[in-house]
């Protein structure tokens, strides 16, 4: 690993790069609306965010869930895994998600689940590459 490229839990919920971030994900979703849904997230004991650094410079994050289900036990549900466009196609996602896959494994969880956009062929390429599998679909109601 780059000597300069270190993955940490991110504890700063009211980050300016982690909002960007996320915007960069979800473009369609107002700045301010990001931010208030990023700080409730983190008022949750089983939310974690994870954040890879360049230097001091935030500049990937994956935040995640732990859970248990009885289908698979405990697990980590992993929201996103994000690169600020800068830095994409140079191996640091998968030096982000190395690092949970054995976080999740020194924290004793038995399995990693994500749900990815059906629109980014990127995403669905990079997790197949993984290893990872397709289980189902993720339906959602609006409300």
């Amino acid at each position: 690993m780059n000597q300069n490229l270190h993955v940490k839990l991110v504890e700063n919920t009211n980050s300016e790069s982690i909002t960007h971030l996320l915007h960069q994900l979800n473009p369609q979703i107002e700045l301010a609306l990001i931010k208030k849904r990023q700080k409730e997230m983190f008022q949750f004991n089983n939310y974690i965010c994870f954040g890879l650094y360049l230097n001091d410079t935030l500049i990937g994050i994956t935040c995640a869930w732990i859970m248990i289900r009885i289908y698979c036990g405990k697990q980590i549900e992993i929201d996103n895994v994000i690169l600020d466009s800068k830095h994409q196609s140079k191996g640091y996602g998968n030096i982000l998600l190395n690092y949970i896959e054995k976080w999740a494994i020194d924290n004793d969880c038995e399995t990693i689940e994500l749900n990815t956009y059906v629109q980014n062929p990127r995403s669905h390429k990079f997790y197949f590459n993984n290893n990872y599998k397709i289980l189902g679909f993720h339906f959602q109601k609006k409300l």
